[in-house]
């Protein structure tokens, strides 16, 4: 995904404070009522300290700036994405997260969990609880990781368990087959080799032409590297998982009342090129958000994506995204990553 610019590096004329205020009045309002917003609602609701006419007024001074549309059922405004953008870029509340969703975030964080697959999926779930929408995660890409140990157990005299470790944490394991006995000083010769050739090196390398690090011990003995050299790579190869959490909970949003809508949701979820897609498009800020057309692909279009770049210290444990409709609860989403993050920071994982 190309990288979306903010409202201020697209040189965008900025609004005056009332405008301001009238904006995020409205964008609050309709995501909370999914309802189109009229003058006399922000004047009840939100305790705007101005006169119907003068919310009017700005209203449609908004509109005609393109922030606002105009329902064909309703004489209220909702937010354009043109709205949205600038309501995210300037205006959010990043802190908006309770003193109960950080208790309950705190204590579902201290699980131990032994695999950074596990702490994704945790974190992934914890996000979704609490926002109610749907959160995909993946654990960080291949190239992005150094061999830190392979190391292989015996498992029986014609079977051993190789373990790849890396630097990220991320382990890897699979069970080799032999089509004859192998000895313990042949797996000790195996380990041996493969953390002198590969330690170090991208985890990348073992999906490439391996046998140019193993050339020399190839004579050793090709019944017993060829086998470990092609389960490796088999299991690497492997379609990086992505886990799902909560896609239930948008088909109780009233966008998804549109047969079309939700057809398209269920869609994007099942199609694995569309996801990793999505999870893959951030850029140098940890937390992206996308919004409807800033989405390259057509399918993705009706949503609003938000994108979690997974951390501990340097670490790259994955990404973690959210996808919703335009209406999202920003404030919230990001909120909540923004604590998940510095508290994954804080306690090291």
């Amino acid at each position: 995904m190309k990288r979306v610019l903010k409202c201020t590096e697209r040189g965008e004329i900025m609004l005056d404070d009332r405008k301001k205020r009238v904006l995020q009045a409205i964008v609050e309002e309709y995501i909370n009522t999914a309802e189109p917003v009229s003058s006399n609602a922000l004047t009840k609701s939100n305790g705007l300290n101005y006169s119907s006419a003068t919310i009017r007024n700005e209203m449609a001074d908004l509109e005609k700036k393109g922030y606002l549309d105009k329902t064909h059922t309703s004489s209220g405004r909702i937010p354009s994405e043109k709205g949205y953008r600038y309501y995210v870029d300037e205006l959010i509340n990043d802190n908006d997260i309770s003193v109960e969703e950080i208790k309950y975030i705190s204590s579902k964080l201290e699980t131990k969990v032994n695999e950074i697959e596990d702490l994704t999926k945790l974190t992934a779930t914890t996000i979704s609880e609490i926002t109610h929408y749907t959160t995909v995660s993946i654990g960080p890409k291949n190239d992005e990781q150094l061999i830190e140990e392979i190391k292989f157990v015996q498992l029986g005299t014609r079977m051993i368990m190789a373990v790849i470790l890396t630097d990220n944490g991320l382990v890897k394991e699979t069970i080799i087959k032999f089509d004859e006995d192998i000895t313990a000083k042949q797996v000790e010769t195996v380990n041996y080799m493969f953390n002198q050739k590969l330690k170090g090196k991208p985890l990348e390398t073992i999906k490439g032409p391996l046998e140019e690090y193993l050339f020399d011990e190839m004579q050793y003995s090709v019944n017993v590297i060829k086998p470990i050299i092609e389960q490796i790579k088999k299991v690497l190869a492997e379609d990086e998982k992505i886990y799902l959490e909560g896609a239930n909970k948008s088909f109780d949003l009233p966008e998804f009342n549109s047969l079309e809508v939700a057809k398209n949701f269920v869609n994007v979820l099942d199609t694995k090129e569309l996801m990793e897609d999505m999870l893959n498009s951030g850029f140098a800020q940890d937390i992206n958000v996308y919004i409807g057309q800033e989405n390259e692909k057509d399918e993705l279009k009706d949503f609003s994506i938000v994108t979690f770049k997974h951390k501990v210290g340097n670490k790259d444990l994955g990404t973690i995204g959210i996808i919703g409709p335009k209406r999202m609860d920003y404030s919230k989403v990001i909120s909540v990553m923004k604590y998940i993050s510095k508290k994954l920071n804080d306690t090291g994982g």
